[in-house]
Formats: C-alpha cells, sequence, structure tokens
C-alpha cells in the first residue's frame, strides 16, 4: 500500500512529537533500504535514520563484531549478544537478564528488533538513542562490569584487530563514542515488518485462519489492545511508546511507600545513577518515575512492541508472565489496583474462546523469517495454558470487585475492524473462501 500524497510531512511532525520535541529534527535524512518489508514505511526509516547515523556496510561490519564479541566485559563472559540473542528475537528468554559472574538485574531483556524506530530506549526511556542504550550496558557492575568508558576503551585498543578496524571505519584511534556507533549502525539493520499480519493488511484474506481473524477484530474491539498497541503507518511497532503504569509491580511494592523514599535518592538527570538504580535495586519497581521524578509516571514503563511478540517472552518489565495468556488474563482482570494504575485500565470480561483468539492473532505479529521459532513457541505456551496464575475469571466477568463497564463487542455483521488497514483507509480485505465440509 502507498502512503496518500501529502502523508508525510505531517507524519514527520507527529512521530518526532513522541520525543517530548515541537519541531521536527534539521538534520538530513539518510535514504532508506530498498529492501525495506511492508511493515516498515520509507517514510518511518527517514524520520528514524540520519545521514549521520547511517548504517554503512563497514560501519555494521565493525558493530556486529562489537555486538558479539565478549571482550567487552571486565571477565570476557558476556557481549550484547548475551542478552539479545537471534534466536529468542534478539531477547534471551529469560525472566530477567544475566551479566557477569551470572548477577542478576531486575528487568527482562526487551527485544532490540526495531528498536531504531523507538522514542527512547530501555523499559523507562533512560537513553534517547541506540548509541546512549548500547553505553550503559558495557559500564553496569551486573551486566558487563566495566568500571569505566576508559576502561573499556584501553581494552579495545589493545586488540589490534580492531586498533585497524577503527582506523579504517572511523580514520582514528578507537574511542567510546565511535564504538556506540558502530554497535548503533549494526542495530539499525534489525528491522522487522514481514509478518503474516503484514499480508493480511495489504489484502491477502487467507493469511488469517478464522480464530486469527477474530482476534483481531477483538484486539480493536472488546479488548482494547489498539488503545496502546495501535498499528498504523506512523507507528508501525503496536506501540503508542508512551509509559504506563498497568499494576505489574504492584503485586510486591508499595508504590506509596516506595515513590516517597525514591524522591530522597534519585538525582535528576544522574544517567549512571538511575541506570544502576533501575537494574540492582527495588526502586526498579518505580520505571519512569526514576527518570522524571513525576508522580504519575510511579510503575510506568513503556508500552512494548508487539511485533515478534510470540517468540519475546517471557513479558512485562520484570519477565512475571509466562505466557500470552497469562498477559490477557492480566489485563482482562483490569490489572492490579494501585494508587498510580493507568486510568484506561479496566476489566475486559474476555471469555476463554476470545482469549484464545487474541492469543492466535497475536502469533501472527511474528517475521516470517522468525517463522520456525513462533511456532515452536506458540506450542510451548499452548503447553501452559492450564497454568494461569493471573487468571481470575470471576473479576474478569464482573461478578467479583468493581472495575468498571465492559468496552463494547463489536458487531462483525456491522463493522469487522480487519476490513480497516492500517493506514486508517479501507483496504481490499475480502472474507476467506468458505470451507467445503
Amino acid at each position: 500500500m502507498r502512503t496518500p500524497p501529502g502523508v508525510t510531512l505531517p507524519l514527520a511532525v507527529l512521530l518526532y512529537a513522541l520525543n517530548g520535541n515541537a519541531e521536527p529534527p534539521p538534520q538530513q535524512a539518510a535514504p532508506p533500504p530498498a529492501d525495506l518489508p511492508p511493515g516498515v514505511s520509507p517514510a518511518l526509516w527517514k524520520l528514524a535514520v540520519p545521514t549521520s547515523a547511517a548504517p554503512t556496510p563497514e560501519k555494521v561490519v565493525l558493530g556486529e563484531k562489537l555486538f558479539n564479541d565478549k571482550r567487552l566485559s571486565v571477565d570476557d563472559s558476556t557481549s550484547c549478544s548475551t542478552c539479545h540473542d537471534e534466536k529468542f528475537g534478539f531477547t534471551d528468554g529469560k525472566p530477567v537478564s544475566e551479566g557477569v559472574k551470572g548477577q542478576k538485574v531486575t528487568r527482562n531483556s526487551p527485544t532490540i528488533l526495531n528498536a531504531m524506530f523507538n522514542a527512547s530506549q530501555f523499559w523507562d526511556g533512560r537513553a534517547a538513542t541506540l548509541e546512549d542504550q548500547a553505553k550503559l550496558p558495557i559500564l553496569n557492575p551486573r551486566e558487563m562490569g566495566q568500571p569505566n568508558a576508559e576502561a573499556v576503551v584501553a581494552k579495545v585498543k589493545a586488540i589490534p584487530e580492531y586498533q585497524a578496524e577503527f582506523r579504517k571505519v572511523f580514520n582514528r584511534d578507537v574511542n567510546y563514542d565511535d564504538l556506540a556507533a558502530a554497535i548503533g549502525a549494526f542495530e539499525r539493520t534489525l528491522y522487522s515488518g514481514n509478518a503474516r499480519f503484514d499480508r493480511f493488511i495489504h489484502g491477502d484474506s487467507k493469511a488469517f485462519s478464522d480464530a486469527e481473524r477474530r482476534g483481531w477484530a477483538l484486539f480493536n474491539g472488546k479488548g482494547r489492545c489498539n488503545t496502546c498497541h495501535a498499528g498504523n503507518v506512523v507507528n508501525p511497532l503496536f506501540s503508542d511508546q508512551k509509559f504506563h503504569n498497568i499494576g505489574i509491580a504492584a503485586h510486591k511494592q508499595d508504590f506509596v511507600k516506595l515513590a516517597r523514599e525514591g524522591l530522597r535518592v534519585v538525582r535528576t538527570g544522574d544517567e549512571k545513577q538511575i541506570d544502576e538504580l533501575a537494574l540492582q535495586t527495588n526502586f526498579s519497581e518505580l520505571g519512569r518515575f526514576l527518570v522524571t521524578k513525576q508522580e504519575n509516571e510511579v510503575g510506568a514503563f513503556k508500552t512494548p512492541t508487539l511485533r515478534n511478540i510470540g517468540i519475546t517472552g517471557p513479558y512485562m518489565h520484570d519477565g512475571s508472565l509466562t505466557t500470552l495468556w497469562d498477559v490477557m488474563d492480566h489485563y482482562n482482570k483490569g490489572g492490579v489496583a494501585n494508587p498510580y494504575l493507568d486510568g484506561g485500565m479496566q476489566r475486559l470480561g474476555l471469555t476463554e474462546n476470545e482469549i484464545d483468539d487474541l492469543v492466535a492473532f497475536l502469533f501472527t505479529l511474528t517475521d516470517e523469517k522468525f517463522a520456525s521459532q513462533n511456532t515452536k513457541r506458540l506450542a510451548e505456551q499452548r503447553a501452559r495454558k492450564n497454568q494461569r496464575p493471573e487468571r481470575e475469571t470471576a473479576v474478569a466477568m464482573g461478578k467479583k470487585g468493581n472495575l468498571g463497564d465492559l468496552a463494547p463487542n463489536p458487531d462483525l455483521n456491522v463493522k469487522n475492524p480487519a476490513d480497516v488497514g492500517v493506514y486508517g483507509t479501507e483496504v481490499s480485505v475480502k472474507p476467506a473462501p468458505a470451507k467445503k465440509p
């Protein structure tokens, strides 16, 4: 589908506004690759990649090598790919990540597929760019453990092959900014937007099963998933890139007490302190509050992308939900009550069949290059379907508690949301042919 004429500039303004800025960036955009998948628009690429950060072939080769090199860690045990492994959709498949000496952090490793399009990086948005993000884990005591940037540069400089490669790519000696720039360039090649969903939304009605089609309708209707996970040309990530308290951390924290203590501890703008608090202490559960010190962001975390969600579990900032059935159970009961719960959270009243349909739809968002992993993860999650610690059917159905009215159940005979394209215009998605008995 082509972007309608005249849409590009307003989209540029809108996307840039997601970064909290009033005007578009002045930098010249890099030309998009010729092989972008259907779920990644060239307009979005231009907005996300200025010429100065363009992933040239030489820079990407160096960046990929650094990304996979455990020698960047203090004891040669951990690389970026330790927590962002391709076979897990560039996550690590664990509830929370593990760094040097087997130390665990307090947050789940998010996928870096399509991270180039994020308005900010990390669950709490504490880094603005891929380059800023690449620097912090190398210096965190529990991740890669290097004491400071100077130690990293000295270690890399002592490796002859890197001396030559940095000279070749940057025409100067190794420095920390160039190291991060190379890793960022490699990560800008990790875009993903060739899922069955993309075929369906571009008119291939056979790309979805009946269950997946019903799940897409529920996603945009009764399930209310599109409130924060809408997909469109501005944001094909299925994320509003905003921060919400959905009650995950309320299982284990007194938010009011923790926020009061946090106010005394957090130093606004101290990047190193915020990084360590986020990954090493109970203050981690304060989420976006650590960055902004705004009370309405206590316990708020960034809406994650749903692209490749089937293969990037466990889910949520702390990896506490094992399957997408668990995720749906959490939302179905309206989250976990706490003083800072997002106002959009309410019970959904989804039946078991509707939850199954929604999960079926979510597995259509995985890129075709990960199709075999997607099939495997779906089988693993389905096998756990009867182990549902978050399921509270009485609350979800309004027989217990008081979590508001239900969203309307879409009447597919009147209007099927599946017939509306991601670009907000009608598309030629026709009903799948009736199955022969």
